[in-house]
């Protein structure tokens, strides 16, 4: 049986892939009056969704002036990247060295629900499956801090990292990186794991101008 998913949540993606398709453009501001009629929903859910997604940092909520998409420069999210790449890194590292049979099997579970996708050429489905790849990672070093740091980075990646899935090939080459990611950390091979995830999230950055075109494209389309 299918588990609902609750209205804030979906108003939180929806709004997070009108953003990712530039419906909703950086520095413009969100009407909650106008989300209500969109979504079919009352104010509480909408109110909902902007305060998470502002604690992911997509969008700012300023007091008086109301709520803005975040506007970050190619060079802003380069760095943030680049953070994420490391805290990626020691996750896998030490997961390679901690991680027990039963969150070693949701590993191998996560990999299996994100080849499904990418054979499927899903972008959506394979984007929450890759989240929890990831997640049973960070979950799995040992480390809370580390574990509490890396999930709060992700989250405010998380409409960046989904839209590069839709540069060409990408979720191909992401599952292979995937794959080599989950067997270093099931054979123990520290050095591998952390290197591994380091370069799957450093690639990213690599394709950022592929990335900005494609958004900007989008944005155009959309908006023209």
């Amino acid at each position: 049986m299918t588990r609902r998913v609750p209205e804030s949540q979906r108003v939180r993606d929806a709004l997070e892939n009108a953003v990712v398709d530039g419906r909703y453009r950086p520095g413009e501001r969100l009407d909650p009056a106008r989300l209500e009629k969109e979504f079919g929903c009352s104010r509480t859910p909408i109110r909902e969704a902007l305060q998470a997604l502002e604690r992911s940092g997509l969008v700012q909520i300023r007091p008086k002036r109301g709520t803005f998409v975040t506007e970050l420069s190619i060079s802003e999210l380069a760095e943030r990247f680049e953070v994420m790449a490391e805290l990626e890194g020691m996750a896998a590292r030490l997961s390679a060295r901690r991680i027990e049979r039963e969150p070693l099997d949701h590993l191998q579970r996560a990999l299996l629900e994100c080849e499904k996708h990418a054979m499927a050429g899903d972008a959506d489905r394979y984007y929450y499956a890759n989240a929890c790849f990831h997640g049973i990672v960070y979950d799995s070093c040992g480390n809370e801090y580390l574990r509490q740091q890396a999930h709060a980075l992700k989250r405010a990646l998380q409409p960046y990292r989904r839209l590069q899935l839709r540069v060409p090939d990408r979720m191909r080459r992401s599952l292979a990186e995937h794959r080599e990611i989950a067997d270093a950390i099931a054979g123990g091979d520290a050095e591998t794991a952390e290197n591994a995830a380091r370069d799957h999230v450093l690639v990213q950055v690599k394709e950022f101008s592929q990335l900005v075109r494609t958004w900007r494209h989008l944005t155009e389309h959309t908006s023209g």
